[in-house]
């Protein structure tokens, strides 16, 4: 365990901070200041570390002063100081007597060092700011005056930024400096010294850190980055968020070559702006049909397909998504992977829906789709490549980030496991079920037909029960098709036989599936009693949010 010496000169907001959140393990084991009359020192009992005064007596020298300050701490074991507002410029008197000594400055050094850093920032008009974890080197000459140019001048550990805004005044700055960049940082820098990451060459003025660095535990990806800085410019206040009393606003990352609704041209500009509702579940759209070569078109409802199809046309593949369940289409969201033409938009607006997203639109089918004066038309511009490598989903107090979901399979990637093999129509179904499954909430379960869907099953806690739910689409919202004779596939294992059964009551003749569970002898048995073909992807197909 790391034991710190923290040494403050009022306050000690960031030792309290680093005592609270003992990043790593570490803990305070002593707070010393100069003043009997620093706040730290009561917080710092209250949370039961010992603390010491050294007073800075009229006539001591500089290094009288910290041979005393070496002295008091003498008393306690430690193997990291941390400075917090220690208004004392050190010398190698303590320095070379005491472990690797870290601060941090309100600013990204080496701009604005000094005592007034959020005054200099904004004097100079930046945009950003931030702060600087370093380590403690001597700014004094021989005769322990300070050297300017040499405070606040050792190696940097980590630095953290955030903007300058219009309107922020020193005091404002100075509170988001502390929580927003101090906050982060040194508790990142203490964890590392912590956990043995950090190398120091005092000599060389350097310092390295193993941990900050992108890592894997496997050869086949390629790791995820330590840290994630994340600048993204506010493109619009949205009128509400999921619901009217949320606020929400929609950021642009301008650095992004994908195809994305954020920024897409809204062609019919009388029409009203996208809702976060929008934005979010033409986004699931969009990311549905990247996923086809062919003529593809999905209908989106509250981020989960109603209806997907590829077809030899767009207005084919269309009716053929929209006929899945046309009930709950209604108000959805529309994508299409190819320019829309007039048929396919005289298709789209025979019904209410509220965005259709495409890599553009022939004159005639913006003509037909201007009719619907609500009607928000995007235009994503060209396809082109899934540049985009992570998605994120940010919780209360982080964000959990991951690898896009981009794989796929082949008819050659399916094992068949039953004595019954599949067609080759139940095998292309399989490869279009399972690209389409990616963007069904789990657990999901979807019925296909070829290439388009006949039934989805989305969100259940249950398996089972998603199965049910998808035969009851087919049978009951699907128009001109249903389940009998359909493929079925499951975003995960089938636990138990329990899901195949309710398959072969539906009609479903083949079934695609990850594989991998314990009892897949007994699914597989099922499946075989029924007369049912199944094949294992050996993969899984989450999606929870």
């Amino acid at each position: 365990m790391t034991r710190i010496a923290g040494m403050a000169g009022n306050r000690g907001r960031n030792l309290l901070n680093i005592a609270d959140r003992k990043p790593g393990g570490a803990e305070l084991a002593v707070v010393l200041t100069s003043s009997e009359d620093a706040p730290v020192l009561e917080a710092a009992a209250e949370r039961g570390i010992p603390t010491e005064v050294v007073p800075l007596v009229e006539g001591m020298s500089r290094s009288e002063h910290e041979k005393a300050v070496l002295e008091a701490l003498s008393a306690h074991e430690f193997d990291l100081v941390c400075l917090d507002g220690y208004m004392r410029i050190l010398s190698d008197t303590f320095l070379s007597e005491a472990p690797t000594t870290l601060n941090v400055h309100p600013s990204l050094l080496p701009a604005f060092p000094g005592m007034d850093a959020w005054g200099d920032a904004l004097e100079a008009n930046v945009s950003v700011t931030g702060c600087t974890v370093h380590v403690v080197t001597d700014a004094t000459d021989e005769d322990g005056a300070v050297v300017e140019s040499e405070v606040d001048g050792g190696p940097i550990v980590t630095q953290e930024p955030i903007p300058v805004y219009e309107g922020d005044d020193e005091e404002s700055l100075k509170e988001r400096v502390l929580y927003e960049c101090e906050f982060r940082a040194y508790p990142r820098a203490v964890k590392w010294f912590a956990e043995g990451s950090v190398d120091v060459d005092t000599d060389a003025g350097e310092v390295s850190v193993d941990a900050d660095v992108a890592s894997t535990d496997s050869d086949d990806h390629n790791g995820l980055p330590t840290r994630r800085l994340v600048s993204d410019d506010r493109a619009d206040t949205l009128r509400y968020g999921e619901n009217p009393h949320q606020d929400a606003a929609v950021y642009a990352d301008y650095t992004c070559d994908e195809a994305s609704v954020v920024h897409a041209d809204q062609l019919n500009e009388g029409a009203k702006a996208l809702s976060y509702n929008n934005y979010n579940d033409a986004d699931g759209a969009l990311n549905l049909i990247k996923e086809f070569d062919e003529p593809a078109a999905a209908v989106i409802k509250h981020t989960n397909p109603a209806g997907c199809a590829t077809a030899d046309d767009l207005a084919e593949a269309y009716e053929k998504a929209l006929s899945t369940d046309p009930m709950s289409a209604f108000g959805g969201i529309v994508a299409l992977n190819r320019e829309c033409d007039a048929d396919t938009a005289e298709q789209i607006i025979d019904s209410f829906k509220e965005v259709v997203v495409a890599p553009g639109y022939t004159d005639d089918a913006l003509e037909v789709l201007f009719e619907k004066d609500n009607l928000r038309v995007l235009d994503v511009g060209e396809l082109g490549e899934r540049t985009e490598r992570f998605t994120e989903k940010p919780l209360v107090g982080g964000r959990l980030v991951q690898e896009r979901d981009l794989q796929s399979v082949s008819v050659e990637d399916l094992e068949v496991v039953t004595e019954r093999e599949p067609t080759e129509e139940q095998l292309e179904s399989m490869v279009f079920a399972w690209q389409t499954l990616k963007h069904v909430k789990s657990n999901g379960i979807l019925f296909t037909k070829g290439t388009e869907t006949v039934g989805v099953g989305m969100g259940q806690v249950s398996r089972v029960d998603a199965v049910r739910l998808a035969a009851m689409k087919a049978d009951e919202h699907a128009e001109g098709k249903d389940a009998e004779g359909a493929v079925m596939a499951s975003d995960a294992f089938f636990p138990f036989p329990d899901g195949i059964e309710e398959a072969a009551k539906a009609g479903i003749e083949a079934v695609v599936q990850p594989g991998g569970s314990v009892n897949d002898d007994d699914v597989i048995a099922a499946a075989n009693e029924h007369g049912i073909a199944m094949a294992f992807t050996g993969q899984r197909s989450f999606r929870h949010d």
